[in-house]
């Protein structure tokens, strides 16, 4: 580096790393470092860098501040400034931080708008952690430190700062060593990791409030007897006896200056105040012309440089009329106030002779080690402690720089006041918000129980919680809640097919095979609500209790197998086609959670989903039909349909079967059959149940099904009276198709007119095998076992006297039958108790008539879709007593359908009209 950069300010990464050529006069001589840091305010022109402006009797830096460093507003973290004057053989190092009005703005800026609290304060604190690094290699390099402040006051802040700094390079000692061994430096240097014990300095900035008259007297004093100190000067003692007392009560000062982080002089002048700039413009300049043209009358002679130089500027400084920065001159016995050069010089020169500083004090004061370096020693020193303090960008020293960061957490006892506050409030308030978690819980509980509770802990911890250290516990509170209720207090979160929870803590399931086990840590054992009801086997004739189900196997399966042992086992049935494995591992279908209204919207079979009785003529749901066999009309009436073909084999075909294709044998239907799975697969067991009890005689309409848990009056089955016709009869009077014109219905009270002439409902001359009737039967039971055949969607079939029921069955086919109904016999309790729909009876007869069964049930309000068997359109054998068992529960791949609460309507929740239709069969052959 050439002589003409050496006069101007570089960072110090960029001195160290910079290849400087010392004149060969100066190679050799001694360097002093002189460190300035310090706070600074919002005005005109920064305080720190005028000084150095000052102190180097050049302009070096703006007087306005106008210069921005490289980076603009981003740039403000910490940095270092050097300026190295190889004449006065002194390096000035400049210290900026946050500390400093301009670098705070940069930083604020840097800040976005919607920073957290929290966040916000871990910026600040990282930066402050960075200044205090800066400030500890400042400690560590330098001889001399200025402490520069912006008003007369002393900031008591710096003693905490400066037992962190006291703190933190005890801690980082052993770690500096490490780095500066192979220095060429002094054992003593290297065994303290600096040159000397630096003597602090400080240095106020004196504002308005204080200023003085010109003739350096109190303004409210008496002019006869002047003080023998100017009022600064004064100032400067007051400030020094202040400033030692409270360093020495808090031990930053001892009597060993070896063993402080910095020392001040015993008899020397250690604080200096900036006098306020004269406001008179034109005066300042005359001043400081009259004061040059001394200055270079007295530089005619004969030119000395170093410390000889500084006793000529001191003596010449000394004559009367120079008012440079002297600040007052010699009245009446007063003394003179020295300038700021002059009050550092005399420590400069300390070192520069090489006498070093002596200020350890008290009976027996042991000397401090003292070093002179060169220019070229310094640096090796001081580029090493910037790698491992500040740069960290060699990886030689890259595990000492990550020791050194790990060390920084003893500043925060020091520093971080707000957060240890916040923190002891936090921490006390944590108790509370245990106690407020824990108040009312029962052993065990379930999430929605244990967020509740944790809703209430975090409003106790909000109202007595406060700081930064807020989210930190917020969030242990968390954690703490969790773990109590994980260790032991966690109730099991399965739900049962009925919605109720499972009663015990959190367990595992048994696998095939293996027993239950209470002992292991978590337990084994199957899901128990402790629930029981009270249900019917298939056929409807033995009742036995039963648990819970939590699963749609033993729902829907299970539970109807074992009673089928007991019961049913023998009895003729009709087997749904469910899952036959072709793999020893067969796998569930995947992939196949489709939204069931897109399904059935896509599908062909959405409008025979959605209005099932519309495509057929011959469902319940055809008036014209219904009306007209109950009425007792001519076989005649039936038209097209009487040979089983026409518009009934057109829909059929219109309509083809969920299972026409081949059913996989690979991939199984998990769940139940309904609306939206996928065709082509089946599942592993049938929900559903078609069972035949016995011939058609074996029901009896006077007596009504002979089955327990029914209510009395309420074992009837209703009426479905159908006209049937023979292929030998040929009768004439009715043969009009019945189209739900004019024609098919008979006027008011008139009877109908037979072939032969004769009138009533049924002429003598009609055979009685002409007319069949089919008993149809919805029974409901509840979770108690008690039993119902329902004659409408809210009516309950009773028959109080002899003859069975009168209600014909064309009300509960050509209608949505409900799948829940209120109970009948309702507890002592608030909850309501429903029934639910169980099993259709079908009283099929010995006839020619084609009884075709569909059921679909919607277990829920859109988009639930609709259920139904394995096999739809299902032809009942005739002279039989069918019992159709529905299944317990309803379920998808999504989860179960849960029964309705009881705010929720139950039309939701129904069995789609059309579950009959009849036709004539086709006679046998002759």
């Amino acid at each position: 580096m050439k002589e003409v950069n050496m006069a101007l300010p570089m960072s110090m990464g960029a001195l160290l790393q910079a290849d400087l050529q010392e004149d060969a006069a100066y190679r050799d001589d001694g360097l002093c470092v002189v460190g300035i840091f310090g706070k600074s305010n919002m005005q005109t022109g920064p305080l720190k860098e005028s000084l150095i402006n000052s102190l180097a009797d050049k302009h070096i830096f703006s007087l306005f501040g106008a210069q921005e460093e490289d980076g603009g507003a981003a740039d403000y973290s910490s940095h270092i400034q050097a300026l190295y004057s190889q004449e006065d053989r002194v390096l000035y190092l400049l210290l900026s931080s946050v500390c400093d009005s301009r670098q705070l703005l940069r930083a604020c800026r840097s800040l976005s708008a919607g920073i957290g609290h929290s966040d916000a304060h871990d910026f600040w604190k990282g930066l402050d952690r960075q200044h205090c690094l800066h400030l500890l290699y400042m400690f560590s390099v330098c001889h001399v430190l200025l402490l520069v402040h912006p008003n007369q006051t002393f900031d008591v802040s710096y003693d905490r700062l400066f037992r962190a700094l006291d703190a933190l390079r005890q801690k980082v000692l052993p770690l500096i060593r490490a780095a500066i061994k192979d220095c060429p430096v002094s054992k003593e240097w290297k065994l303290n990791c600096r040159p000397c014990p630096p003597r602090l300095l400080f240095v106020f900035q004196m504002n308005g409030t204080l200023k003085v008259s010109g003739n350096g007297s109190e303004s409210g004093g008496n002019p006869d007897k002047p003080k023998k100190h100017s009022p600064r000067r004064r100032l400067q003692h007051a400030l020094e006896d202040q400033i030692y007392r409270i360093f020495r009560k808090s031990r930053v000062l001892t009597n060993q200056s070896s063993n402080c982080l910095f020392t001040v002089p015993a008899n020397q002048a250690f604080v200096y105040v900036i006098p306020v700039v004269d406001e008179d413009p034109v005066g300042a300049l005359l001043g400081q012309l009259r004061s040059n043209c001394m200055l270079c009358d007295q530089d005619s002679s004969t030119s000395v440089s170093g410390p000889r130089r500084y006793q000529q500027m001191r003596r010449s400084a000394r004559q009367p009329g120079y008012v440079g920065e002297s600040g007052g001159v010699s009245v009446g016995g007063q003394l003179v106030d020295c300038s700021l050069k002059e009050f550092l010089w005399q420590h400069v020169e300390l070192v520069l002779t090489k006498k070093g500083f002596d200020d350890s004090v008290g009976r027996n004061p042991q000397p401090s080690h003292f070093e002179l370096p060169t220019y070229s020693k310094w640096v090796q020193v001081a580029s090493r402690l910037h790698q491992v303090l500040i740069s960290n960008t060699e990886e030689e020293l890259a595990e000492l720089a990550t020791k050194v960061q790990s060390q920084l957490k003893v500043l925060e006892g020091f520093l971080d006041a707000d957060t240890k506050f916040s923190e002891n409030r936090c921490q006390k308030a944590l108790p509370l918000a245990h106690s407020a978690y824990q108040s009312n819980l029962p052993h065990n509980y379930t999430t929605t129980v244990h967020k509740n509770q944790l809703a209430q802990a975090l409003r106790v911890y909000s109202q007595h919680a406060r700081g930064v250290a807020f989210q930190r516990y917020a969030l242990q509170v968390h954690e703490d809640c969790y773990k109590f209720w994980s260790n032991g207090h966690q109730l099991c979160e399965e739900r049962s097919l009925t919605d109720q929870h499972c009663v015990h803590k959190f367990h595992l399931l048994p696998q095939p095979g293996e027993k239950p086990d209470m002992d292991r840590n978590p337990p084994v054992l199957n899901h128990n609500s402790r629930g029981r009801s009270t249900s019917s086997c298939n056929c409807g004739r033995k009742q036995a209790p039963r648990e819970d189900p939590f699963d749609i196997q033993a729902a829907n399966y299970d539970f109807y197998q074992i009673l089928e042992e007991k019961c049913c086992g023998k009895l003729e049935k009709i087997e749904f086609p469910v899952f036959q494995p072709s793999t020893p591992d067969p796998a569930p279908a995947c992939n196949q959670a489709q939204r069931f209204v897109s399904e059935i919207s896509g599908s062909g079979d959405a409008e025979r989903l959605k209005e099932p009785s519309t495509a057929q003529s011959h469902t319940p749901g055809d008036t014209s039909l219904s009306l007209a066999l109950s009425l007792g009309q001519s076989t005649d009436s039936l038209g097209p349909y009487g040979d089983g073909d026409g518009t009934e084999t057109q829909v059929q075909q219109k309509r083809p079967s969920l299972v026409d294709r081949q059913p996989s044998t690979v991939e199984y239907l998990p769940g139940m059959m309904h609306s939206g799975c996928p065709k082509g697969l089946l599942p592993k067991f049938s929900s559903w149940s078609l069972v035949k009890l016995g011939p058609a005689k074996s029901y009896n309409c006077h007596t009504g099904l002979e089955q327990p848990g029914f209510l009395p009056g309420s074992s009837f089955l209703l009426p479905w009276d159908l006209v049937i016709r023979s292929r030998s009869e040929e009768d004439t009077g009715l043969g009009e198709p019945l189209d739900g014109g004019t024609s098919s219905w008979p006027a008011p009270n008139k009877n109908l007119v037979g072939k032969r002439g004769s009138t009533g409902g049924l002429g003598r001359s009609r055979r009685r095998d002409d007319m069949a009737r089919v008993f149809v039967g919805f029974e409901y039971e509840d979770s108690r076992g008690r039993r119902f055949i329902s004659s409408g969607p809210d009516k309950i079939v009773k028959v109080l006297g002899p003859g069975g029921a009168k209600d014909p069955a064309t009300r509960v086919l050509n209608t949505d039958m409900p799948l829940y109904i209120p109970s009948p016999s309702q507890g002592r309790g608030l909850k309501a108790h429903f029934a639910q729909l169980t099993r259709l009876f079908i009283v099929v007869p010995d006839a020619q008539l084609e009884v075709t069964l569909n059921p679909q049930v919607q277990p829920g309000p859109p988009p639930c879709p609709v259920f139904h068997p394995e096999q739809t359109d299902l032809v009942l054998p005739p002279d039989g007593l069918w019992v159709l068992r529905f299944p317990y529960s309803y379920s998808t791949d999504r989860g179960p359908c849960y029964p309705p609460k009881e705010n929720q309507p139950l039309n939701n929740y129904k069995v789609l009209r059309g579950i009959l239709k009849a036709t004539t069969a086709n006679p046998a052959p002759q």
